[in-house]
């Protein structure tokens, strides 16, 4: 977004004029300001202010709704599924072009763990975030209406994996948030929620050094978190979370932040790839070695000249990305004028991260940072760098009201199933219940409508008797049954 962004200002004459146009090809309308994601998961932002609309702000150029499954570089050309291939006879669109820029991002890094792919919940897309918050408050409603302690101690058990940014950050932010609903429980206190760490190295938070990483520790454990530090996850099956250290919780929340990896589009491009599957990239953001191709982000391998050792690569973050993407398109707007290139230099700033509300920790330019100052310069920065001031405006007053108002509490868990109370409706109506039999076997005392007790039951003429009498009580509870299953996701 931001690369289309620069070319559509610094190209602005050749594409009024159209001998430039610039195509975006993209999964969603959208681009998500994943720093904000934590602060949407625990309720802070509305989820619709943490994205931002590409049609709106990119107005000079052609937004494609769909995703790149192949690049022939070698004929430039690009195969796109958009939403309508698999109604259209046609099939993908063949998309031709003259350069090529790739910043497609990157997707979770997940490992065979068991039980892993059919009950962890990730934390990298604007649904994921809001999906896991209703379904934190969920649990909280599952915990308080049920009378099997093991049920109750399992729904309040969250287990999050991955000790970086957004790991830290979600558990923090969505702690603050459960132990602040917990008020609103009559059976629920805040010691009843446990809340579970699991990093595989030993510490957090490396970006903002290793002082920072141990007052975070401590912070979370004050907060009565379960920090596990070289401790892996082995095993979610069953809904039990089995660490290596011999642990087991019994969970129905394991959150899934162990890292991330480049988009698996890369893989299908033919260009240059590095160990770790992103795209070898010069100094000048182009492809090395490949020309009209063009990299940044986290699947551009970029060398970093402004460090110290050879050979060293800009950390795939924001920080790097946005910083990139104008360097890009300044130089794709040179390559196409015939001028010089220029190469990206920029030494890391530093790192911030919330610990939920007036919690932080930040190492900014050498110096550190913790509580309520740290949060406060995490905020202040990342509403400086959100796109738009539409955006700006739209998340300052939504913080200005959070302050003078309570935080909102309500999981809307029906969002993400949206036609399950229609389909139930306008569904067929569930089965009539088995036909009692009476003590008399008689062909006749069979056939009769007084032995048919259970079928008379559940008819709507209103001349039935009391429905128990038939000694059928499966029929209340089938349809009951019928009911909660369409209308209530697990």
């Amino acid at each position: 977004m931001y690369t289309a962004l620069h070319l559509q200002e610094l190209l602005k004459a050749e594409m009024r004029s159209g001998a430039v146009e610039v195509v975006v090809v993209t999964p969603a309308p959208y681009m998500t300001y994943q720093p904000f994601l934590p602060e949407a998961a625990a309720g802070n932002i509305s989820p619709r202010h943490v994205v931002v609309p590409l049609r709106r702000v990119l107005t000079r150029c052609t937004i494609v709704i769909g995703e790149v499954t192949s690049v022939d570089h070698a004929k430039r050309t690009a195969t796109v599924t958009t939403l309508a291939s698999e109604e259209e006879a046609a099939g993908p669109l063949e998309v031709h072009y003259d350069e090529l820029v790739l910043a497609p991002g990157s997707i979770s890094r997940t490992l065979p763990v068991p039980g892993l792919a059919d009950h962890g919940i990730g934390f990298k897309t604007v649904e994921e975030a809001i999906g896991l918050r209703n379904h934190v408050i969920e649990q909280m409603d599952i915990a308080s209406s049920t009378r099997d302690p093991a049920i109750r101690d399992a729904a309040l058990t969250f287990v999050f994996v991955g000790g970086g940014f957004a790991g830290v950050e979600a558990l923090g932010e969505l702690e603050d948030m459960a132990r602040y609903t917990a008020r609103y429980y009559h059976n629920i206190k805040p010691s009843d929620l446990k809340w579970v760490l699991v990093e595989a190295s030993d510490r957090i938070l490396p970006e903002v050094g290793e002082e920072m990483g141990r007052y975070t520790v401590r912070e979370l454990r004050a907060r009565n978190i379960d920090v596990r530090l070289d401790t892996r996850l082995e095993s979610c099956v069953d809904r039990v979370a089995v660490l290596s250290d011999g642990s087991r919780f019994p969970t129905r929340t394991v959150v899934w932040t162990a890292g991330v990896k480049p988009a698996p589009v890369l893989a299908s491009t033919g260009l240059p790839l590095n160990g770790r599957g992103r795209l070898k990239c010069t100094a000048h953001l182009t492809v090395d070695g490949v020309e009209h191709a063009w990299a940044a982000g986290d699947a551009a391998a970029v060398p970093d000249v402004t460090a110290r050792e050879e050979g060293k690569e800009c950390a795939p973050n924001a920080q790097h990305a946005v910083r990139q993407a104008k360097v890009l398109a300044e130089n794709l707007a040179a390559s196409l004028h015939g001028r010089p290139l220029k190469a990206y230099a920029h030494a890391y700033a530093g790192s911030v991260a919330s610990l939920g509300l007036h919690k932080g920790v930040a190492h900014v330019y050498g110096r550190k940072l913790k509580g309520y100052w740290a949060w406060f310069m995490h905020r202040t920065y990342h509403l400086s760098r959100i796109p738009t001031f539409n955006r700006k405006a739209r998340v300052m007053a939504e913080w200005t009201l959070a302050g003078l108002f309570k935080r909102e509490i309500v999981s809307l868990g029906s969002l993400e199933h949206p036609r399950a109370e229609f389909e139930m409706a306008a569904g067929p109506p569930p089965p009539p219940p088995d036909t009692a039999v009476t003590a008399d076997s008689s062909p006749g005392a069979k056939d009769s409508p007084e032995a048919q007790g259970g079928t008379r039951g559940t008819g709507n003429t209103g001349d039935s008797a009391d429905p128990r009498a038939s000694g059928d009580t499966g029929a209340t509870e089938g349809t009951g049954d019928a009911k909660n299953g369409g209308s209530t996701p697990d």
